[in-house]
């Protein structure tokens, strides 16, 4: 029972929102329900970790073939090779983090983090530090130091990422209300908007040197694991954002950042849209499945 007033209830109520959730719920209850599930489930969710990981790897600009990366074992050499690899190991790893997640979420992204990168990166598992920059000030491109604005040419510009202690201050607080939520002092808020605020902040804050938009992408994926909506990680959202592309996202994104009610509907409809496209692609391997091709 809670006790206490969630924070990000009024989300849901935005409009177009509730109908978002219902149709994701309905979409996710449907690939559950499929009869591939009763007895392969494991393999759907090894298979959505891998389709996962491609996208998100793609939309950092390594945009690589599924079969590259089904049947590559090393991932040390160039720069995209590197960022397929990190995207590979978290998401091999996000579900294990489970149960530090509902405890310690901040320990969590130090780990994704570490995972990314690498334990010879200097600033792995931590987030950035007073005059560090953010590598990556959106997934798909190489961005300028903190403090240089990206362009979108016709709508605008990013904000450049916050300083190191606002990152610090907002990370605490994020950290605060997960972990509320886990306690059971504040809940009513459903799992996709949970979901679509930490993406949504952590890719506001970029708190780490690199990797931010795989480290978002897999966050929203552990959220949810941890809120009951896909606890047995099938829901590969990050091919939804590939499919629908860098400049929808950071369109949405936008929105987001703007903390109007109309730019966080805009931004929780497009992790909706993702998370149905991400329900598509493994819907369709269970149909493979089925008919015996994979």
């Amino acid at each position: 029972m809670t006790t206490g007033t969630d924070p990000l209830a009024p989300l849901a109520e935005l409009p177009g929102v509730p109908e978002a959730v219902a149709e994701v719920r309905k979409a996710v209850d449907r690939l559950y329900g499929h009869r591939v599930m009763r007895r392969r489930s494991s393999e759907v969710t090894s298979e959505a970790a891998l389709r996962g990981a491609r996208a998100s790897a793609a939309l950092e600009g390594a945009d690589w073939p599924l079969e590259e990366v089904r049947r590559r074992s090393d991932f040390g050499g160039d720069p995209e090779a590197r960022t397929v690899g990190g995207a590979l190991r978290i998401s091999a790893e996000a579900g294990q983090l489970l149960s530090v997640w509902r405890h310690a979420p901040l320990q969590v992204l130090a780990r994704l983090h570490l995972l990314a990168v690498g334990d010879a990166d200097e600033s792995a598992g931590r987030p950035r530090r007073a005059g560090e920059g953010a590598a990556d000030a959106f997934p798909g491109e190489l961005a300028a130091a903190e403090g240089v604005e990206v362009a979108e040419s016709g709508t605008g510009e990013l904000p450049a990422a916050p300083d190191a202690e606002e990152v610090a201050a907002r990370l605490d607080q994020l950290s605060r209300l997960l972990v509320a939520r886990t306690e059971g002092a504040v809940g009513g808020a459903p799992a996709l908007v949970v979901a679509a605020v930490v993406h949504g902040e952590l890719l506001a804050l970029r708190p780490f040197a690199s990797d931010n938009g795989v480290i978002a992408r897999a966050a929203q994926r552990i959220v949810l694991i941890a809120e009951g909506l896909d606890p047995k990680a099938i829901c590969p959202a990050e091919v939804g954002f590939a499919e629908l592309g860098t400049a929808a996202y950071r369109e949405a994104l936008r929105g987001y950042l703007s903390g109007t009610p109309e730019g966080m509907a805009a931004w929780i409809g497009h992790c909706a849209r993702a998370l149905r496209l991400g329900v598509r692609e493994s819907t369709a391997v269970c149909e493979a499945m089925q008919r015996g091709m994979v």
